[in-house]
């Protein structure tokens, strides 16, 4: 079984030195709305981004989406500043941090135990606050694995297509889009490393940003590579990808029908009522256990979205 966890079909980024962003970001219709105080904000401006992201964390109306604070990488020398101020700030309304460029597990324990630390001396429950792992260099995915693995607290695998192309000298300035002189998708190898290591884990995994922000068409198309594979949303950078990226990492309504129907039909037939049979046939098609199992990753999908079923099973009559 896929991890489902909170929805995050769409991962808003708004940088935290923006207190208009942060003010409008809290009515528009993202799963997840992570407030950014690493690539954009500005050196001099982290002081006050912090300051802003947690009073719009206690003051703001984030009903109904996932809160993240995306601080700065362990390479610099904000990190801990960041993790420290943000927490005991706005811990009580805060789901998760974000931890960019993680390079080993070593990274996530350091994130872990400093958040167990604050926990603790604020008399906040311990372990709720999640962390999210943001792959961006061939370290971190040679490590995936144990990095998603590091700790209980890691919900998300997340891949960061913009300095990862940096960081092994990708012959392309467009993040996120195919390369026209590849005959292929350049990201796949590193989509289904990620896409392996966070289901190995049951975490979930999110696809990166698609930055042309003005042509929705391609940043559909884009999103739908990732979709198809099995990813569970992706980063939004504009308002006007938001639909899009809730469109196209929810199931369509007939696959969110049919997967439901599958599950109610397996329920009765493996049942005394339904012959106790392991096989059956629904309409043309064959079901089984494994039909039972994919069935589960829709339906589950089409409820986080918080879809609606227009069909229902009606056992055959006597």
């Amino acid at each position: 079984m896929t991890a489902v966890g909170r929805p995050r079909r769409s991962c808003l980024a708004v940088p935290g030195s923006s207190v208009k962003m942060l003010g409008k970001a809290q009515g528009l219709p993202a799963d997840q709305v992570f407030l950014d105080l690493e690539d954009a904000v500005a050196p001099l401006a982290k002081p006050d981004a912090r300051k802003n992201i947690v009073a719009t964390l206690n003051e703001g109306d984030w009903a109904g989406k996932t809160r993240v604070v995306r601080v700065n990488d362990l390479t610099t020398p904000w990190t801990y500043r960041d993790v420290i101020e943000v927490v005991e700030g706005a811990g009580a309304n805060l789901d998760c941090i974000m931890l960019p460029k993680v390079q080993n597990a070593e990274q996530v324990h350091w994130l872990d135990l400093l958040l167990t630390q604050i926990e603790k001396t604020l008399g906040l429950e311990v372990g709720r606050i999640g962390i999210e792992a943001q792959i961006e260099n061939a370290a971190g995915l040679v490590n995936v694995d144990a990095i998603a693995g590091a700790s209980p607290r890691v919900e998300t695998i997340i891949f960061g297509p913009a300095d990862f192309m940096a960081s092994i000298n990708m012959k392309s300035l467009v993040v996120g889009a195919l390369i026209p002189d590849y005959p292929g998708d350049p990201y796949h190898y590193i989509l289904m490393r990620i896409l392996m290591a966070a289901r190995m884990h049951d975490k979930q995994a999110i696809d990166g940003p698609f930055l042309q922000i003005r042509d929705v068409d391609a940043f559909r198309e884009v999103a739908k590579r990732s979709a198809a594979l099995g990813f569970d949303g992706k980063w939004v950078l504009h308002p006007g990808q938001i639909d899009a990226a809730n469109e196209v990492y929810s199931p369509a309504q007939a696959d969110y029908d049919h997967a439901e129907l599958i599950l109610d039909a397996y329920d009765y037939y493996t049942s005394e009522a339904g012959g106790k049979l392991g096989a059956v046939m629904l309409g043309d098609e064959m079901i089984d256990e494994a039909s039972r199992k994919m069935a589960l990753v829709i339906a589950a999908k089409g409820r986080a979205a918080g879809m609606s079923r227009t069909s229902s099973f009606t056992p055959p009559s006597a």
